[in-house]
């Protein structure tokens, strides 16, 4: 295998890795308003995700390091074509964080009302911009022979790629549901574990129709297809053992979902990394858009050594805040250096 395409499959890898684990982050926050009715509820619906959700986001730091050092084309057509999206992406996310931070800083009904809204529109507007992103991608843009995109922002917005930034937010607002049932208790989780066999089945027929289109017109193979109809089923069993109250194999499903979503849009993307509309040949590929050999031996080198590292991580963090919670285990008044109003 090529260094430029073992590149390619980490990156892929590193987006698989952000979409499952910042997706529940963000159904989570979607859901705030909806499985959380009193302000102790939304603290233990915020708490959920509490220790971990910043370091999900360390995930789409690097891939987008990985992509700017492997790919530096891809990276530029990338972030100058795509750069207002991935301006509300990083305004969102930056929005959400502060939400995160300032809501238990005050104890105000209105202030709180306020941070929470800013949870809200910081969890839906990546996850459908994210979508939108990576459908284009697939779907391919305006580029011009120095590789320069050439379109607006009209042209991103296009049917195809609204269904994928639709999909996203249903995939993740089911992942988010599911999640939340895992992590609580009481009335919490039956909120949740109802609201994700709703969100759920709105969420099959989404993910079908999408990545339906997606082999049909963008040039599925056997793999894509296989991947595709595994995530199918996946997200199947997920709602039956969500209905069965095994949360923890519902979200087993939901994440193979997701990953293998996102693993089908980079099988029908290979060899290309950036297709063009205009004219094949100004097109980027693995090929034409690497860095030196010399840079991704180096890189590769690093990656072997520190990966490992940050998921062994992770993973104790993950094990540490593996209980469940309630509202028995958060006090009635928020301290004011609590964050997210633990």
């Amino acid at each position: 295998m090529e260094l430029a395409d073992f590149w390619f499959i980490l990156i892929a890898v590193l987006f698989v890795g952000y979409f499952v684990l910042e997706g529940f982050d963000f159904g989570v926050g979607m859901l705030l308003p909806i499985v959380g009715r009193t302000d102790r509820e939304r603290r233990v619906v915020i708490n959920t995700i509490g220790p971990v959700w910043d370091g999900n986001e360390v995930w789409l730091i690097t891939a987008g390091g990985a992509m700017f050092a492997a790919y530096p084309e891809w990276y530029a057509t990338l972030f100058s074509g795509f750069y207002l999206p991935l301006l509300l992406i990083l305004v969102a996310l930056i929005v959400r964080a502060t939400g995160f931070d300032y809501r238990g800083k005050r104890d105000d009904a209105r202030w709180k009302r306020n941070w929470d809204a800013a949870i809200i529109f910081g969890s839906y507007t990546p996850a459908l911009l994210w979508g939108v992103a990576f459908a284009n991608i697939v779907r391919g843009v305006p580029l011009d022979a120095n590789h320069d995109y050439t379109g607006g922002l009209v042209n991103l917005l296009n049917p195809y790629a609204l269904l994928g930034g639709v999909t996203m937010v249903a995939l993740c607002l089911t992942h988010g549901a599911v999640f939340l049932a895992l992590k609580t208790e009481g009335e919490i989780r039956d909120r949740a574990n109802r609201i994700a066999g709703r969100a759920g089945l709105g969420a099959a027929v989404l993910a079908v129709a999408f990545l339906g289109w997606t082999l049909t017109a963008h040039g599925g193979n056997a793999a894509a297809v296989v991947t595709a109809t595994v995530a199918a089923l996946a997200l199947a069993g997920a709602l039956l053992a969500n209905r069965a109250g095994r949360e923890g194999w519902a979200f087993v499903g939901t994440a193979i979902t997701i990953g293998l979503a996102v693993i089908t849009l980079f099988t029908v993307l290979f060899p290309n990394v950036m297709p063009s509309t205009t004219d094949p040949a100004f097109g980027l590929t693995v090929d034409n858009a690497s860095s030196t050999p010399y840079t991704l031996k180096i890189m590769t080198w690093v990656a072997v050594l520190v990966t490992p590292i940050v998921l062994l991580y992770q993973g104790w963090t993950y094990w540490v805040f593996r209980k469940r919670i309630g509202v028995h285990h958060i006090p009635e008044h928020p301290t004011a250096s609590a964050v997210g109003g633990a």
